[in-house]
């Protein structure tokens, strides 16, 4: 059985060209079995974590093409999403993943909202592409209320996955992965100042048999070394 890898395709891409050829990609990757369980794992851990309930308001910076906004959307959470990509945030209202009028073009690192403005603020694999994380953690809770929750969830620098991207990255200097920070838990949870706390997810690989996934990520539960870290903070 061939395996396959979102990433796989990205060794040779350009960052603009990156984003702009990602749409198509990003969603049929997560339609993929082994997509299919990363999501569902990944979306399990996002919603423990953020807790959304419905009426509230909530910031997803980094949407993209609206993949887990419409987990935040059907449960009733009035979400604003932005991107750096109009691409991306174009395959978002054509799936309907983000309501209309609430997809902003924005950079994460100057977010064009007032203090206090959301209840909740998320992210989600945008960070990797960020080299100042300190800066971009502080404009989440900049933009979150008193007593709301931030969440942040990135590439776990621990985890297999990564030691993997980053082999074949030295082997082809145009990889994406020369550009990307991975992270760990500890240094995650350093970007803020405040206490949180901080869990992973994806604890297989792409090249385990997809009826072991779900059996694997329970066994891993817990562990450091997932794919998917995220950190959550309340904002005092």
């Amino acid at each position: 059985m061939t395996k396959t890898n979102f990433f796989d395709g990205l060794d040779n891409m350009g960052t603009g060209q990156l984003f702009d050829d990602w749409p198509d990609r990003y969603d049929h990757w997560f339609e993929t079995p082994v997509g299919e369980a990363v999501l569902r794992h990944e979306r399990d851990l996002l919603i423990d974590l953020l807790e959304p309930s419905a009426g509230e308001r909530l910031l997803d910076a980094g949407s993209g093409t609206g993949i887990f906004t419409r987990e935040f959307v059907a449960r009733g959470v009035e979400v604003v999403g932005i991107d750096i990509s109009e691409a991306m945030l174009r395959r978002a209202a054509e799936k309907r993943a983000v309501p209309a009028g609430r997809a902003v073009v924005a950079d994460m690192l100057a977010l064009p909202f007032a203090e206090g403005s959301f209840d909740r603020t998320v992210s989600v694999a945008a960070l990797e592409f960020i080299t100042d994380e300190k800066q971009a953690v502080a404009e989440l809770f900049r933009v979150t209320r008193s007593g709301g929750v931030v969440v942040v969830a990135t590439l776990n620098s621990l985890s297999p996955w990564s030691v993997r991207r980053r082999a074949k990255a030295r082997r082809n200097p145009d990889s994406i992965f020369n550009r990307v920070f991975f992270r760990s838990p500890e240094q995650l949870l350093a970007s803020s100042p405040v206490d949180g706390i901080c869990r992973t997810a994806v604890h297989f690989g792409d090249e385990d048999d997809p009826a072991d996934l779900d059996r694997l990520e329970q066994e891993g539960r817990g562990r450091p070394s997932g794919a998917f870290v995220a950190a959550r903070w309340v904002k005092p």
